[in-house]
């Protein structure tokens, strides 16, 4: 007894959730969400790191996560061709059509499939992306992050059976957390998430969002501590003299962000007739080669950025390592090896950067310190500019040095990199460039942004009631009495009690009250056998809709592509996939008035 009393209970509190949650505005829901996403997140995000870390640390000299240059020249070779056999198999056993992996798939899963992630891509990135690092693949771990984080939010929601508009929000609270636990970049993750996986600023996406990034930020200090990614040196912004060298650097980190992402592009769209797991043991047997000329490639390559914000490099091997990382990343990513392209952004930034800062100081005379400035301010912009993430490249800068100076060479720099990728080369993000290769699209619109804010179960029309075709005239005079209280429309069953369409009432009163009506009963509401006089709902003159489900987790968008797709009205259920819904509860009514209602703009009297 009290099991089920409990039971009931919790039902009930879980549906009045869902019908919360469908509205655009239910913050306070959303946050609670957010902040428990951001926790989950973050457990995984921490445990990730633990076990790839811990493997490298095993593995590598001097238990130096990053040490793949002092690895022999055997290992380095087996190392990424170990690996890429290791990832052929996986994928052979259980790709099952999973094209790409990352933020990538997020970004594909949000646009047309409602952010709903799998427990099979879960594993595929986790143990994927994991065998990738340790193999000294040159991929980063900032992606993994971020599709691991996405897909706990996404399966946390679809085991609340939460409305896809909520689901979606807690897709983009887990991105967010991957970021933060990653970096120690807690509000880069917000704005990461917010510009890249959502495309959307709104109160309702950024505070749970937020707590979500504090809240996995939060957890993996208290476990891995605060040590931060990179060293940072004291860096300033001297002289405006230095505002021509800034444009300078935007320009060309601009141009060899466009070159990055087109080699990228060639090569996954030129590979795309070969089987993934040839592929990744191709692109194992290339990065074992790269890492006998230039063993600093290997792996996310983190200890080399440091070098190079320490200024411990020549500028000749600054050059060989910019393009040696590009064409190393271009091979691994576009090859299908699962892993992040921040991690290699970053490390391209900042030894292009470096470049730049060596020959300011050689034509103006800047103390070399000053190098390491140039080189963070490369980092920002090649991430900016490749990623076409402007706002979340300058905040991660800001994070990272924790100095209020970088604000404005940053902006000016990250701003020039990203136009001049965008408008002058007429590239994409490396993410969209990824989805094209693989034959997918990306492409978002306001109304689809305001669409998929909003759940059918906060729009849905309640006033009906479900009837047989046929009714007496007694019951359609009831009916038509009640019209102005609580009933809306007639949902119309056939002879199997399949629901097939809807009918206003109104349009039943404007039956009884016709001509026809009135020659057909003769005011009475019984034949001359004594039998009630019968009215066919199907056959009357009237207007009707043809009816087909949506689910009550619907947004929108869901919404409006099943009018785009003929469907006349839809009427809302729990579960829409169902073989036969005569049975099944129904929620309300959705018109395609509805849909248009919540973008067209309201007159104003």
């Amino acid at each position: 007894m009290l099991s089920n009393f409990f039971n009931k209970n919790k039902k009930s509190w879980i549906e009045s959730l869902r019908f919360s949650l469908a509205r655009p505005d239910a913050l306070l829901q959303l946050a609670l969400l957010g902040l428990i996403t951001g926790l989950l997140a973050g457990g995984v995000i921490v445990i990730f790191r633990l076990v790839v870390e811990g493997a490298q640390e095993y593995l590598l000299p001097a238990n130096n996560p990053d040490n793949y240059e002092a690895l022999s020249t055997l290992l380095r070779v087996l190392f990424p061709i170990i690996a890429s056999l290791l990832l052929a198999l996986m994928f052979y056993k259980s790709a099952k059509g999973i094209r790409v992996l990352g933020i990538a798939r997020v970004m594909e899963r949000m646009e047309y499939h409602q952010g709903y992630l799998t427990v099979r891509e879960f594993f595929l990135q986790f143990i994927g992306s994991g065998i990738a690092i340790i193999g000294g693949h040159s991929v980063g771990r900032e992606g993994p992050h971020v599709h691991l984080g996405a897909t706990s939010g996404s399966l946390f929601g679809q085991y609340l059976k939460l409305p896809n508009n909520s689901i979606r929000t807690l897709v983009a609270s887990g991105a967010a957390a991957g970021i933060a636990a990653s970096f120690n970049t807690p509000l880069a993750g917000v704005i990461f998430a917010l510009e890249v996986i959502m495309v959307e600023y709104t109160l309702a996406s950024f505070v749970p969002v937020m707590l979500a990034s504090v809240s996995a930020n939060a957890l993996s200090v208290a476990i891995l501590g605060n040590q931060p990614a990179f060293i940072i040196p004291d860096l300033d912004f001297t002289s405006f003299s230095e505002l021509p060298i800034l444009l300078v650097l935007g320009v060309v980190i601009g141009a060899v962000a466009a070159f990055f992402n087109h080699t990228l592009g060639f090569i996954a769209s030129k590979s795309q007739g070969i089987e993934i797991w040839w592929r990744v043991i191709l692109a194992g047997f290339l990065i074992a080669a790269m890492g006998l000329i230039f063993p600093e490639v290997l792996g996310i390559g983190y200890d080399t950025v440091n070098k190079t914000l320490l200024s411990e490099f020549s500028i000749v091997a600054l050059l060989g390592l910019t393009f040696a990382k590009l064409l190393a990343t271009s091979i691994s990513i576009g090859l299908g090896v699962p892993g992040g392209m921040i991690g290699p952004a970053f490390f391209i930034g900042a030894t292009l950067g470096s470049c730049i800062g060596y020959l300011a100081s050689y034509l103006f005379g800047f103390d070399n310190a000053h190098i390491g400035f140039f080189a963070l301010l490369g980092m920002g912009a090649m991430m900016g500019a490749s990623l076409q993430a402007p706002l979340a490249a300058l905040t991660a800068i800001m994070e990272l040095t924790y100095n209020p100076g970088i604000i404005m060479p940053g902006m000016l720099t990250i701003v020039i990199a990203q136009l001049t990728t965008s408008e002058i080369f007429s590239k994409s993000s490396l993410f969209i460039s990824m989805l094209r290769s693989n034959g997918l699209d990306y492409n978002t619109s306001p109304v689809t942004q305001v669409l998929r804010g909003i759940g059918v179960a906060s729009v849905l029309n309640t006033k009906f009631v479900r009837h047989s075709k046929e009714l007496t005239l007694e019951e359609a005079n009831i009916l038509v009495v009640n019209k102005n209280k609580d009933i809306d429309w007639i949902i119309l069953k056939d002879s199997d009690d399949e629901l097939r369409m809807i009918m206003p009432i109104s349009e039943l009163a404007k039956y009884l009250q016709s001509d026809e009506s009135l020659e057909n009963t003769s005011n009475k509401s019984i034949d001359e056998d004594n039998n009630p006089l019968i009215i066919d709902l199907f056959e009357i003159p009237a207007q009707r809709l043809q009816l087909s489900p949506i689910s009550l987790q619907s947004n929108l968008q869901q919404a409006h592509e099943s009018f785009e797709q003929g469907a006349e009205a839809l009427y809302v259920v729990f579960n829409d996939n169902k073989k036969s819904l005569a049975n099944a509860r129904v929620y309300g009514i959705i018109t395609e008035d509805i849909v248009k209602a919540a973008y067209k703009p309201k007159r104003r009297l």
